[in-house]
């Protein structure tokens, strides 16, 4: 009589570990309550059985925008296009190039930080899982309706025939399903034409089926990309006035200010040192700075 009853509890056992499973291996659908509890999100390839899956960003990093000196028409005109998109204007996907440091990923988390509140998302994807890009926008297309997402890649080239290239042009303008209304496309690279080019590209000769000779065909394909992107801003290094404001700004956040004579030749022999006047270059010397000081008058 208790056969049945022992085989009956292990039975449930069993089942209760399967729904567990496959609560682990089936990608959940992402809902309003999803997006709306959080702000930041990104692609986890690793989860729903491979297939990737959105995973929300708990304590995301913020950035305060006026923090951003010496790019102010590109951040201008960057801020401009999100508010653009985030009240259902006419917008432009949006490529942010130029030299290391100088503010370009910070502009995105500094602009979500100050429009999370109206309903700004943000989801990263890194460049080797873009082959996932259309998986990432069926997932905002299911639960997302009611917000607008920035998807950002961050640094972004490619290498000759390297995955996520064909992606993510199709996904600009190519692809008859296209993205979402309520998605813009960003990508931060130190190449303006995110691709890298070489003096074979512009000399390659190419016959097509009618034997008519083609020059730069393969030049004219990497460009391709890049010119889908219809608001293209440039970030670039400073001037020694303006890295050294920055300096200063940062140590007075830090209670260190304003910028004396020692602190500005350290700010200057800091910079020469990194080869670089930038902003990361300014907060390294005032985290550097400031940190010392503080330490001293433990």
């Amino acid at each position: 009589m208790n056969l049945p009853a022992r085989l009956l509890e292990r039975f449930e056992r069993v089942l209760e570990l399967g729904e567990k499973l496959l609560g682990e291996l089936v990608e959940a659908e992402p809902d309003k309550n999803f997006f709306e509890s959080h702000r930041a999100f990104r692609w986890d390839a690793g989860r729903g059985r491979g297939l990737g899956q959105l995973v929300a960003i708990e304590r995301p990093a913020e950035f305060d925008l006026d923090d951003l000196v010496g790019v102010d028409r590109a951040l201008s005109a960057f801020v401009q296009n999100v508010k653009q998109f985030l009240n259902g204007l006419p917008f432009n996907h949006i490529l942010l190039y130029g030299d290391r440091g100088t503010g370009k990923s910070s502009a995105v988390r500094g602009v979500l930080t100050r429009l999370a509140d109206q309903g700004l998302r943000l989801v990263e994807i890194e460049k080797d899982e873009l082959v996932h890009l259309p998986r990432v926008l069926d997932s905002i297309r299911k639960g997302g309706q009611h917000f607008h997402f920035l998807v950002f890649c961050d640094d972004l080239s490619f290498g000759a025939n390297e995955a996520g290239y064909r992606e993510m042009k199709a996904v600009l303008d190519g692809s008859i399903a296209g993205p979402p209304e309520n998605v813009c496309l960003i990508v931060t690279s130190n190449r303006r034409q995110l691709v890298s080019q070489t003096m074979a590209d512009n000399r390659a000769p190419v016959l097509d089926e009618d034997n008519e000779l083609h020059m730069g065909e393969v030049l004219e394909e990497k460009l391709a990309l890049a010119d889908r992107f219809g608001l293209t801003l440039g970030f670039y290094c400073f001037d020694q006035p303006t890295y050294l404001e920055i300096v200063d700004r940062y140590l007075k956040k830090e209670g260190q200010g304003p910028l004396d004579d020692e602190a500005r030749e350290e700010a200057l022999r800091f910079a020469l040192r990194r080869g670089t006047r930038s902003g990361r270059t300014a907060r390294q010397f005032a985290n550097q700075w400031a940190g010392a000081r503080k330490l001293d008058a433990l």
